[in-house]
């Protein structure tokens, strides 16, 4: 009798459990239905500038107290917009709304938009923010970025570029179904092809080279007619945290060779004698900035090594060993030439340290570091570089192999 008590016992403990465990699986009791969100998945700031609709809704309304500094366009995806995308595949049709709003504070623009919507918005899956170039030029990146940084909704993840024109036309498209936020994101894997994509500056990573003081770089983005580009960088200098200009493709595939940071890549270069195009294949690359310290002075050895292969040739036979010397030095003339040409644009036109010398100095001679770090951006831009660059060509493509010489 004792024993079926006991049996009773255990099994409205287990029923009670159940139940219990039943209740913590529904969710959070603030929660909302997927219905009722609106996925923001990416943010264009501009300078300030309100919309017609803006005006309008404004003129209609009593107007709320603001200075129109700048301009945020979200990119929201909504399962309604999603759905109907899909039952709906038309050459115009867009799988995501873009809705701009003006003001002066970053996070009120957010709430702004719960006035104009009965959907939530939600910045858990955000992909990209992309700044204007005026924008950026006159606010430091402290300021804009100061309530997405402090926010703990968005992923670290998150993509920040710049735009060189209107950072809102980034966030369109005209090819059916596609996410321009997306697209952006997903456009930094394709570094392993070329040198002119940087390594991607996330939110997290961001927020470090703001705290350091150094000055350094961010991908620039242009736009024309519903395309976008990958074009250079801009600079963002350590003092002020503004950008103080451009780096253009070629200058970035420099910065990629000094650094070493180059996952894939070509070389093209064209032959001293007959004029015509060679293209180097970067298989692989490193390179190391070594600094040297001689009383006060400081000066950099920057060696640079790759192995790749003659990917294209139009000056001469490519299987002698006469021609691929040749081939290896004039790629290797290119190289120092992109080098040498984006160290003077960060020395002589904008004074700043994009490169890493600095982080250099800091690691093998943290005494010497201290003395200049104050003003390194300054220093930098008279300190000697001297390049050594090593190009060998391993690899022949398919049609046909080295000679034996």
């Amino acid at each position: 009798m004792k024993q079926t008590h006991n049996n009773v016992r255990f099994h409205l403990v287990s029923v009670s459990l159940s139940v219990l465990l039943l209740f913590s699986l529904t969710g959070c009791w603030s929660s909302h239905e997927i219905e009722e969100l609106s996925l923001g998945v990416g943010v264009a700031f501009d300078k300030g500038k309100e919309s017609i609709i803006e005006k309008e809704l404004n003129e209609q309304g009593e107007k709320y107290s603001k200075k129109d500094l700048i301009t945020s366009t979200y990119q929201l995806i909504t399962p309604q917009v999603a759905s109907s995308t899909n039952k709906q595949a038309g050459p115009q049709q867009k799988s995501y709304v873009n809705v701009s709003e003006t003001g002066d504070s970053v996070h009120q623009m957010i709430r702004e938009l719960s006035l104009r919507s009965e959907q939530h918005y939600t910045s858990h899956h955000m992909k990209v923010i992309v700044i204007g170039e005026d924008l950026a030029r006159s606010y430091s990146l402290t300021k804009l970025l100061d309530q997405t940084l402090r926010d703990n909704d968005l992923r670290p993840s998150c993509l920040v570029l710049v735009s060189k024109g209107s950072a809102s036309n980034t966030l369109e498209s005209k090819k059916a179904g596609e996410i321009p936020a997306f697209r952006l994101f997903g456009m930094v894997n394709n570094a392993y092809r070329t040198t002119r994509i940087l390594p991607p500056m996330s939110l997290s990573k961001i927020k470090g080279k703001i705290q350091s003081g150094s000055s350094f770089l961010l991908q620039n983005v242009v736009s024309a007619n519903g395309e976008v580009k990958f074009a250079g960088a801009a600079i963002i200098k350590g003092t002020t945290n503004k950008m103080s200009g451009f780096l253009n493709e070629e200058e970035l595939d420099g910065i990629t060779w000094i650094t070493g940071k180059g996952k894939g890549g070509l070389v093209k270069s064209f032959d001293k004698e007959t004029g015509q195009l060679i293209v180097y294949e970067i298989v692989s690359m490193k390179s190391s900035i070594k600094p040297r310290v001689k009383g006060n002075n400081i000066s950099f050895d920057v060696n640079i090594e790759s192995e790749g292969r003659l990917s294209e040739n139009w000056a001469g036979n490519p299987f002698k060993n006469e021609f691929l010397k040749k081939a290896e030095k004039t790629s290797e003339q290119e190289v120092k030439r992109l080098v040498r040409n984006v160290v003077e644009k960060m020395q002589k036109e904008y004074q700043v340290d994009v490169a890493g010398f600095g982080n250099r100095l800091r690691i093998e001679d943290p005494r010497v570091w201290k003395t200049v770090k104050k003003d390194w951006d300054q220093t930098f831009s008279e300190i000697p570089i001297n390049y050594h660059v090593k190009l060998t060509i391993k690899d022949y493509g398919t049609s046909g192999s080295k000679s034996k010489q």
